[in-house]
C-alpha cells in the first residue's frame, strides 16, 4: 500500500493555537482533523504516517495498558527519545495515564557506551522511575543501565503491547498537574531533571503559536531535531499537537549524513515552519558546495527559525547566498532565544523582517559594554533575538543584581508563566537558579537592544584574561572561519590556570587534526596561532585532539566544560601519544 503524508490543513477543524488547559486536551481536539505527523528515511522516502486520530487512539490504548500495572498517578518513565511513532505513542500514553514521561537521549557515538549506559543509569535514578522505555535496538543499553534497579518494567514498545487492557478509567493529568522531565542537555553524572507542568507547556506553546510564529492555516513544519531535546520535543511535537499542525520528521542521524534532506521535504510538502542551530545551517551550506544536488523549491519558507546556540551573522550570509536562488528569503530567519528551563521560547526576533545586525566595538565589550562600530576587524556582530514574550520578562543585570540600562552587558534573567517548577527533587539547585520572585538565572550574558535581547555567550565560558574579557566563540570561529580544512565545531576555546604565574589564566586553544602527517599538523598548529594573533591579539597553546574529540551536549552543542575537563585529565596527551 502507497502511504501518504497527512495533508497541511484540515478543511473540517477550526484552527486552535494552543488555547487548551492541557496537552492531552490538545491532542483530543487535534484527532478530529487530518494532520499528524510523517517520518521519512534519509533519502526523503516517506516510511511511516501517524496522524493524530491514531495517535490519539493508540495512546488511550497504551494508557489503559500502562494502568494494570499499579502505577502511583505521577510516577515517572524515562524513555530512550527517538525519532519513531513510537515514542509519540508512548509520551502520549503518559499523559492519559497520569504519568511523568522523562525523554532522554540517544547514544551519540559509536565508542561510548560505556559513558552513556552509566549516564543513562543516573538518569533513571535520578528520577526515581519507575518504568523504562527505548525502541527495539535500544533495548539492550536499556537494560543494562536498569540492572538491579528498582522498576516495574524496562522494555520495549512490544513488552508494552503485551501488558493486558486494564479496562479501567483513564486519568489524564489536570492543569496543574505535571506534564514531562526534560533533562538539560549537559547532565551527565548529576542529571537536572526540569519539572514542567500542564499549565508551564501551554503557556509557553501558546505564546509560541499566537505571538512567536503567528501559526496560521496552511502552516507545516519540517524537523530534524531530536526529541529528546526541548527545541525538537517542544517545538516540533508538543506545540504542533496543540496548534493541529503536520510535521515532516527526519531523524537527526539522517539529516548530519543527508542534510539537504531536510530542505527536500520542505521544498517537496511546502513546509513553513523549520527551526535549527547556527551549525544545521552551515552543514546545508557544505552539502551543497561539496557538490550534493538540491533542486527544491524553498519560498514556502516563512519562518526559518534559528537557536539553540549563539546566532553567527556569517551562517546566515552563507545560506541567504547559497539558497537564495532556490526561493529562500532572507526575511524568513527568525533568531530566537530559549532553553529547557523555560519551557522552550523566551523571545522571537519579528516575523518577516530582515534580523537585527547590531555591529560593535570589540574594545567595549571587553568593558562590558556593546557601542556601536563600524564593521571592521575592531568590531564584530551580534544577532538581536526579539523581545520577550508577552505576559513575559527579560532582565540583564550586574554583579550586584542591579538591572542595567540598554547596551551594557550583564547576567540575562527571565520571568514569567513559562518558566520551570523547578529541578526535579533539587531544592537547593533550584533556589540558586529560580528566585523568590519568580526570576530564572539563565546563566547567559547578554544586553538589551531596543528592547530585543542579544545573547554574547555563556557566564561560565567567558574568558578573562588581564582583564580583559574574550569570548570563546570569537576564537573558535576565527580560527574555524580562517583556515580552510577546519570546519563549524572543529575548535573549543578555553582558559586554565597558568603553572608559570600564580593566580593566572592562559588560553588553550583545542583543535580537532584529521591528519597523522608530522608536518601537517605542526603547519595547522602554526596557521591557528597565527590566525589568533592577528583576528583577537591573543596567545594561545594549540593543543591538537582526535577526530570527534570534542565532546558535545545531547542537543549538538559543544560543550567547552567537558573538553575542558578532557585537557585536564590528560585524556588528549594520551590520544596523542597514542597516535605517534
Amino acid at each position: 500500500m502507497t502511504l501518504t503524508a497527512t495533508p497541511t490543513t484540515s478543511a473540517s477543524l477550526a484552527l486552535r493555537r494552543a488555547d487548551f488547559e492541557t496537552l492531552w486536551e490538545g491532542l483530543d481536539y487535534a484527532a478530529r482533523g487530518d494532520a499528524g505527523f510523517n517520518f521519512f528515511t534519509a533519502r526523503g522516502e516517506l516510511k511511516q504516517v501517524l496522524s493524530f486520530r491514531a495517535l490519539r487512539e493508540q495512546a488511550r490504548d497504551l494508557a489503559q495498558r500502562l494502568a494494570a500495572l499499579g502505577l502511583a498517578r505521577g510516577d515517572r518513565m524515562v524513555m530512550i527519545a527517538d525519532t519513531t511513532p513510537e515514542f509519540c505513542i508512548t509520551f502520549m500514553a503518559t499523559q492519559y495515564a497520569g504519568l511523568v514521561p522523562v525523554p532522554v537521549a540517544i547514544p551519540t557515538s559509536l565508542g561510548g557506551r560505556a559513558a552513556y549506559v552509566q549516564q543513562l543509569r543516573h538518569q533513571i535514578d535520578g528520577c526515581g522511575a519507575k518504568l523504562a522505555w527505548a525502541p527495539g535496538d535500544l533495548l539492550p543499553f536499556l537494560r543494562e543501565a536498569a540492572e538491579g534497579l528498582a522498576l516495574k518494567l524496562v522494555g520495549g514498545s512490544a513488552d508494552l503491547a503485551a501488558l493486558p487492557t486494564g479496562g479501567g478509567d483513564l486519568k489524564p493529568f489536570a492543569k496543574d498537574e505535571p506534564s514531562y522531565l526534560q533533562y538539560s542537555s549537559g547532565s551527565t553524572r548529576f542529571p537536572k531533571g526540569i519539572d514542567i507542568p500542564q499549565s508551564v507547556l501551554l503557556a509557553n506553546a501558546f505564546g509560541i503559536g499566537n505571538h512567536g510564529l503567528q501559526v496560521r492555516a496552511g502552516d507545516r513544519c519540517a524537523s530534524w531535531l531530536p526529541f529528546y531535546h526541548d527545541m525538537g520535543l517542544v517545538g516540533f511535537m508538543l506545540t504542533p499537537i496543540l496548534n493541529q499542525l503536520s510535521v515532516d520528521y527526519l531523524a537527526t542521524r539522517d539529516f548530519a549524513r543527508r542534510s539537504l534532506t531536510w530542505l527536500n521535504l520542505i521544498s517537496e510538502y511546502g513546509g513553513t515552519l523549520a527551526y535549527s542551530p547556527s551549525f544545521g545551517y552551515d552543514l546545508c551550506v557544505r552539502r551543497l558546495r561539496d557538490g550534493t544536488e538540491f533542486k527544491g523549491d524553498l519560498s514556502s519558507w516563512r519562518a526559518a527559525g534559528i537557536g539553540g546556540d549563539m546566532v553567527q551573522p556569517a551562517v546566515l550570509k552563507r545560506f541567504v547566498d547559497a539558497f537564495g536562488p532556490f526561493g529562500f528569503r532572507e526575511t524568513a530567519f527568525c533568531p530566537s532565544y530559549g532553553m529547557a528551563e523555560t519551557t522552550l521560547a523566551m523571545s522571537f526576533a519579528p516575523l518577516e523582517e530582515v534580523y537585527t545586525l547590531d555591529t560593535v566595538s570589540r574594545a567595549a565589550l571587553e568593558r562590558d559594554r556593546a557601542e556601536p562600530a563600524e564593521a571592521g576587524p575592531d568590531s564584530r556582530g551580534f544577532i538581536a533575538c526579539g523581545p520577550a514574550l508577552p505576559g513575559h520578562e527579560l532582565q540583564v543585570r550586574d554583579a550586584a543584581g542591579k538591572p542595567l540600562p540598554e547596551r551594557r552587558i550583564g547576567r540575562i534573567f527571565f520571568r514569567g508563566p513559562s518558566v520551570m517548577k523547578g529541578y526535579f527533587n533539587q531544592p537547593e539547585l533550584t533556589r540558586e537558579t529560580l528566585s523568590p520572585e519568580g526570576w530564572l538565572d539563565t546563566g547567559d550574558l547578554g544586553y538589551l537592544l531596543n528592547g530585543q535581547i542579544v545573547i554574547t555567550g555563556r557566564a561560565k565560558d567567558l574568558i578573562i584574561l588581564n582583564g580583559r574579557n574574550i569570548w570563546p566563540q570569537d576564537l573558535e570561529w576565527a580560527a574555524e572561519d580562517g583556515i580552510d580544512e577546519l570546519r563549524r565545531g572543529d575548535v573549543a576555546a578555553i582558559s586554565v590556570e597558568n603553572p608559570d604565574e600564580e593566580d593566572a589564566e592562559r588560553i588553550v586553544v583545542l583543535v580537532q587534526c584529521r591528519s597523522s602527517d608530522p608536518d601537517a599538523r605542526a603547519r595547522l598548529e602554526r596557521e591557528v596561532a597565527a590566525v589568533l594573533q592577528k583576528a583577537m591579539a591573543v596567545e594561545a597553546s594549540v593543543v591538537l585532539v582526535p577526530p570527534h574529540g570534542l565532546p558535545q551536549t545531547s542537543s549538538g552543542k559543544l560543550s567547552r566544560a567537558k573538553a575542558k575537563a578532557n585537557f585536564l585529565g590528560g585524556a588528549y596527551a594520551r590520544a596523542e601519544a597514542a597516535s605517534a
